[in-house]
């Protein structure tokens, strides 16, 4: 009874959501998107989504946009490699193939959150869209986690090839 309780209060805190009770993977069509995450981010900075997307279908598709309420402005990103130093480009898409996988990862593609509501805490939840090109809108959850947990941090990231303005401290 205890665990039930405790588990009920931290659903109602906002602390613990349905999602993390089950499976946090999302199916739209043949599309699969398996764990929707971001790390916690640092006030006034910018916050990075990654998630995994499987085609189990025969035809190819594209994730042409992502939006949240969560930040001002959502841009698709992937990393580069230029004379040793990784940078970070807007791209206008990022290819699922079919039958294949599309992996936004730390150190590659992700999806950049900007503008950001408040800084992203470890243990909250809030909803990314997704909008593929022929599969359409996936609207998923995703799940705040500790800010070191594995792979590259934007802090030291160059971003190239856009204005950022006023929601980005330059650490150039």
């Amino acid at each position: 009874m205890t665990g039930a309780l405790v588990l009920g209060g931290l659903a109602l805190s906002g602390s613990l959501s349905s999602s993390d009770l089950q499976a946090h993977e999302f199916k739209k069509g043949d599309l699969m998107i398996d764990h929707p995450f971001a790390r916690a981010s640092i006030p006034d900075r910018p916050g990075a989504a990654y998630v995994t997307i499987k085609n189990m279908g025969g035809e190819d598709d594209r994730l042409v946009s992502a939006s949240s309420p969560k930040a001002g402005r959502v841009e698709l990103h992937t990393h580069i490699m230029e004379n040793g130093v990784a940078r970070m480009r807007k791209v206008e898409a990022i290819e699922v193939p079919a039958g294949g996988t599309a992996e936004l990862k730390p150190g590659g593609d992700h999806i950049m959150l900007f503008k950001l509501d408040n800084a992203l805490s470890e243990g909250e939840t809030f909803p990314i869209t997704l909008t593929f090109e022929k599969a359409g809108d996936v609207e998923v959850t995703v799940n705040v986690e500790a800010m070191g947990s594995g792979g590259m941090n934007h802090e030291g990231m160059k971003h190239e090839s856009m204005k950022h303005g006023d929601d980005m401290k330059k650490t150039q």
